[in-house]
């Protein structure tokens, strides 16, 4: 796992310091991928963001996502012609942003891109996601070809889930990894 560059992408407001991105990033050295704005966030500039470090990595690199973050990744996979630079992708705890009550403050984020990722991913969902149910969770990650993992009800995955630093998580992630380099 040296050899890969974690691409931490957060979700709608960034993740705080107790989220297990923010432990992940002071424990492992992963880099967060900054956003112009956290609260009004257009889809085109955030994968413009992420665009940019995929190319600023000299190593493959590894998407680690959560909530937004998912979304995020889907779109741009779906655009960009660098998806060759990554080696798996870590999606946590989907936000459904197609839901009525989410539609109104993220515009532009509708519909949902449905394709399948072009890398291998493990989706990870909660069975009381407040952000999106786990049958729908189960859909994106057949849509996106990712592996599915029912967490359990453990709500969005965040900092209020008592995940702390989530060893669990990273295990998960370094077992996608390993399942990739034994092909």
């Amino acid at each position: 796992m040296t050899t890969s560059r974690f691409l931490l992408l957060p979700g709608w407001h960034d993740s705080g310091p107790d989220h297990w991105q923010s432990r992940w990033q002071s424990l492992y050295s992963d880099v967060r991928v900054e956003q112009h704005n956290w609260v009004r966030p257009l889809r085109g500039d955030w994968m413009s963001q992420l665009e940019e470090a995929v190319l600023a990595s000299n190593a493959p690199v590894v998407l680690v996502a959560h909530s937004m973050g998912c979304l995020l990744v889907a779109a741009w996979a779906a655009h960009s012609k660098n998806t060759g630079r990554v080696k798996g992708a870590f999606l946590v705890a989907p936000g459904d942003l197609e839901q009525e009550a989410l539609r109104g403050p993220l515009p532009g984020w509708q519909p949902i891109v449905r394709q399948p990722l072009p890398f291998p991913a493990v989706l990870i969902g909660s069975r009381n996601d407040p952000y999106c149910e786990l049958e729908r969770a189960r859909g994106l990650a057949t849509d996106w070809g990712a592996t599915f993992v029912d967490y359990g009800a453990r709500g969005h995955l965040n900092a209020e889930s008592g995940l702390g630093d989530w060893p669990e998580g990273r295990q998960m992630l370094t077992d996608l990894l390993n399942k990739e380099t034994d092909k």
